[in-house]
């Protein structure tokens, strides 16, 4: 492995706690950074496209790329969809001593963790106060079955357990207080990054 010189940041947490919009404000502050994309075998949402949120693919050659090492870190979401994060684009962001900020879940974290050192690695935990408010959060995305709720709550309860005592950075991440939980993230960043950041010219 090529001598790691940047920092990878890792905002993790439970589906509709805010990652994806916390990560969404830090890319229009901070578009110099390097924001990975990661792969899945979920179903395109409406308005997504492939290659900007995600690579979907399918189950098959997501299996032939666990074989062949192609993923830093990956685990089955929900109980069905494989997730993963991609090992060449970001180990070439690190390796240039770039700030690279990742979405991943518990496990990928945990997975992650025993892979990068420990310098090269922040990893932040977004949280909300109770179940309800996730709930709330969850629906508001669209219709759901009460089967695919309850599977993302069976996961939530998982990660909430492990949040404080796995991730380096505890973040409320509270309903109408998005600038706050930015403002929170965004310091743990650039306190971190000191030395990274800003890039020399």
């Amino acid at each position: 492995m090529s001598e790691i010189k940047g920092k990878l940041f890792l905002i993790v947490g439970p589906s509709g706690v805010g990652k994806g919009t916390i990560i969404k404000l830090i890319k229009e502050k901070y578009p110099d950074f390097d924001y990975p994309i990661s792969a899945t075998t979920r179903d395109i949402r409406p308005g997504e496209r492939d290659g900007e949120t995600y690579h979907f693919i399918n189950k098959l050659k997501f299996e032939k790329m666990i074989k062949n090492g192609e993923l830093l870190e990956y685990a089955i979401v929900h109980g069905e969809e494989y997730y993963g994060t991609l090992k060449k684009s970001i180990m070439k962001a690190l390796t240039a001593g770039h700030v690279v900020i990742r979405e991943v879940d518990m496990q990928g974290c945990e997975s992650i963790k025993r892979v990068l050192p420990k310098e090269n690695l922040v990893s932040i935990f977004l949280t909300v106060p109770n179940k309800e408010d996730l709930i709330s959060r969850i629906l508001k995305r669209g219709k759901l079955p009460q089967e695919e709720i309850k599977r993302r709550m069976e996961s939530a309860e998982k990660e909430f357990a492990k949040g404080g005592r796995i991730c380096d950075y505890p973040v409320d991440s509270l309903n109408g207080k998005v600038d706050e939980c930015f403002k929170q993230v965004e310091k743990i960043i650039l306190d971190e990054a000191k030395g990274i950041y800003p890039y020399p010219v």
